[in-house]
């Protein structure tokens, strides 16, 4: 499914809320967990909260009810509740075509989602800071603040303009998705099959890489196709991140790494940021009612707005959002829990070790599961860590240290 499909999901679910905590026996565990959650970094390398900054109404500096029809996933004092120091805020632009129009209202569409990013800082300088390095991410935790990083989602709004990636970075852009649900004229999509040839990555998208590594900005490997992954790494003279996918080994969809993709993410010296949108995670059953119920709404979405991007109206929002959720009681999904996507981890470990994977939500596009529904739950992957017997230092890893290892290599190769 795409960004605009998910990003209503999970409105419906019967959810819970540290779902072993209240047992006597787990509670020295999970007070351990709690702790240690406080007191490593924590960072999340993606989520699409700056769709809500541009939704008219909504106040990232306000508290919102977790699962409220309409509050999102994170807010800023929901990131300070949940412990969550910090996080990537994509800059988000669906593809759309590759003419020199549709690049051009790419960018400013980027464009509009930064300066409303600057505007968020700006407007909320005690609750948040820019943060451009490990560094300032460390500094802004110690000051009680969080931590927002930068990364752009789909290559799209880039177009053919060399100047465009130097003009991302100045505006604290820090990675790059290459590209997002559809072929882009940098690379292949994992999930656009129209043109049953997987082409990799072009020309103009190797000129690319090697700019974001000359630049010290971090090249992300999610959402593109085989090939693409393959030729990426192949030419990154730096390590490469996947901000947000799965094991495909666990679930087999085209987003997802295989065991063969992980361990060349390893030789790279690459992470791979868990995703925890539930389809990821553990595939559905078939649903043929629920798949044509919401083909159907997604459709007159896309007519209607131009995708869920184009709900610009505060009422036609909240009355799709409860569409979705009537298509969603109808038809139910059996929950994902926090205890599938830590078999991922599992997995990713085993596979190639400790020091190569993280966390990557997607919240408020489509991340979330039934006990983590939003950045105020998710001390309960540490609670579930814990629960398998992960070292406070592995939890540190995996919650931050990872990543800005990653970032700070990319950085120092890009001085060389």
């Amino acid at each position: 499914m795409n960004k605009n499909m998910l990003i209503i999901c999970l409105l419906g679910a019967a959810l819970l809320v540290f779902p072993t905590a209240g047992a006597a026996a787990d509670e020295p565990l999970v007070q351990k967990a709690l702790e240690w959650h406080e007191g490593v970094l924590t960072v999340d390398t993606h989520c699409d909260t700056p769709f809500k900054l541009l939704e008219k109404g909504w106040d990232i500096g306000q508290l919102h009810k977790t699962a409220e029809r309409g509050s999102g996933c994170q807010d800023l004092p929901r990131m300070k509740q949940g412990g969550l120091d910090a996080s990537f805020f994509a800059v988000f632009v669906a593809q759309g075509p590759r003419t020199p129009e549709g690049r051009a209202r790419a960018k400013d569409k980027a464009v509009a989602i930064l300066d409303a990013l600057d505007a968020m800082v700006v407007t909320y300088p005690d609750l948040c800071g820019r943060a451009l390095t490990p560094n300032d991410a460390l500094r802004l935790e110690k000051e009680g603040k969080r931590a927002i990083f930068i990364g752009m989602e789909n290559g799209y709004p880039i177009g053919l303009d060399p100047a465009l990636i130097d003009y991302f970075f100045q505006r604290g852009v820090r990675y790059v998705t290459l590209a997002h649900t559809s072929d882009n004229d940098i690379c292949d999509s994992s999930t656009d099959r129209r043109d049953p040839e997987d082409r990799g990555l072009s020309e103009w998208g190797k000129q690319v890489v090697r700019r974001l590594n000359d630049l010290g900005m971090m090249v992300d490997v999610s959402h593109i196709s085989d090939r693409s992954f393959f030729d990426v790494l192949a030419l990154s003279r730096a390590p490469v991140i996947a901000s947000h996918s799965c094991a495909r080994a666990l679930s087999d969809s085209p987003r997802n790494l295989s065991d063969e993709m992980l361990l060349a993410l390893k030789k790279n010296g690459g992470v791979i940021q868990l995703c925890i949108l539930d389809d990821y995670i553990k595939p559905p059953p078939p649903n043929p009612e629920r798949e044509k119920a919401f083909a159907a709404l997604w459709k007159k979405i896309d007519e209607t707005y131009g995708g869920w991007g184009g709900v610009k109206d505060k009422a036609d929002r909240e009355r799709l959002e409860a569409e979705y959720a009537a298509i969603d009681a109808r038809h139910p999904q059996p929950p994902v829990f926090v205890k599938d996507a830590v078999d991922h981890i599992d997995h990713i470990v085993k596979r190639i070790g400790i020091d190569h994977v993280g966390i990557g939500t997607d919240f408020d596009g489509g991340g979330g599961l039934a006990d983590c529904r939003d950045v105020t739950e998710l001390k309960n992957i540490t609670v579930e860590l814990v629960r398998r017997g992960y070292s406070r230092e592995q939890v540190a890893k995996i919650w931050g240290g990872n990543i800005m290892r990653v970032m700070q290599r990319v950085i120092d190769l890009a001085k060389k």
